[in-house]
């Protein structure tokens, strides 16, 4: 039985309809990534601008369109930072209600956080000595920072801190390119940030999910045409990163949305988002980190699935 879940976040709106094969194996039917900045100017207004609401309910259309064509049974839609964080998330809320008969939940960022745990480690196996992981998730809003226990699918901590990729680039990129003191601010601000994130002991490297680092991921094989199945479970040198992002800071954003990759309509955010990765990096002392494909509609899917 087909199941779907979204995921409305600040950045970008997520849908996954999956469902479980002969294996037991949850596997996609459909994924769809939309961006529709809906906390757009969220970090000095605290209200959801109404063009962002249009353009995030014109999402929640297309999606009603393909669950409804794919028999789903169970839906769940869940809002993330910009739905804590600001008024007018009833307008969003009534539409879902609408469209799809579920009530959108909004949650909080620690179960943000558990969520992404349990879907960025779908479809990796499990590799190296030690079952502990920590898993990082920065969206447009916030980073949510999980370390676990896979073995025992235990969370033993999860927080979600206040620096995400649009919040950064709205409060301190001003110019175009981003000069070398707004970049600074940028990785200070997450420096500041992740600077509570305790130690926690773990073989393998830490692992990153959402637009941020997939798309880091894609700019870095030169894709032309996005491939997950390629960026799932690619594991990157810390190096290669610091490389794609200071050479991506360089260039006017005009140019930016030409190089392959890169989503145009993420070209603004993109570096800030890459700093705020290098911030959390460098505090937790990793030289390689692996890429996540999924995150938290993949955490829901599977709850849906049982």
């Amino acid at each position: 039985m087909p199941v779907a879940a979204i995921d409305i976040g600040t950045n970008t709106v997520l849908l996954l309809v999956a469902e479980r094969d002969a294996s037991g194996q949850l596997v996609a039917l459909e994924e769809r990534a939309t961006i529709t900045r809906l906390g757009e100017g969220v970090d000095k207004t605290r209200t959801l601008a109404p063009a962002a609401i249009e353009r995030t309910n014109a999402a929640i259309d297309r999606y009603a369109d393909i669950v409804d064509r794919l028999g789903v049974q169970r839906v769940d839609v869940v809002g993330t930072s910009a739905m804590r964080d600001a008024g007018g998330g009833e307008a969003v809320r009534g539409h879902v209600k609408a469209k799809l008969g579920v009530e959108a939940r909004t949650i909080s960022g620690d179960e943000e956080a558990r969520l992404t745990f349990a879907g960025a480690l779908s479809g990796i196996p499990s590799v190296g000595t030690s079952s502990h992981v920590r898993v990082f998730d920065i969206g447009g809003g916030s980073t949510e920072v999980v370390h676990g226990d896979r073995a025992k699918s235990a969370v033993l901590f999860a927080h979600s801190y206040d620096v995400g990729s649009v919040r950064l680039t709205e409060r301190h990129v001003k110019s175009d390119p981003p000069t070398q003191a707004e970049l600074t601010a940028v990785r200070e601000s997450a420096r500041s940030a992740f600077a509570s994130v305790p130690a926690f002991e773990s073989d393998l490297p830490p692992v990153g999910i959402a637009g941020t680092m997939t798309t880091l991921a894609a700019v870095s094989l030169k894709m032309e045409v996005y491939d997950g199945a390629r960026v799932h479970g690619l594991r990157m040198p810390v190096t290669e990163i610091e490389r794609v992002i200071t050479e991506l800071a360089r260039l006017p954003q005009e140019q930016r949305c030409a190089v392959p990759g890169l989503e145009p309509k993420r070209a603004d955010v993109i570096v800030a988002g890459g700093l705020i990765a290098l911030a959390y990096l460098e505090h937790v002392g990793a030289s390689e980190l692996m890429i996540s494909d999924r995150g938290v509609r993949w955490g829901l899917a599977e709850q849906l699935a049982r």
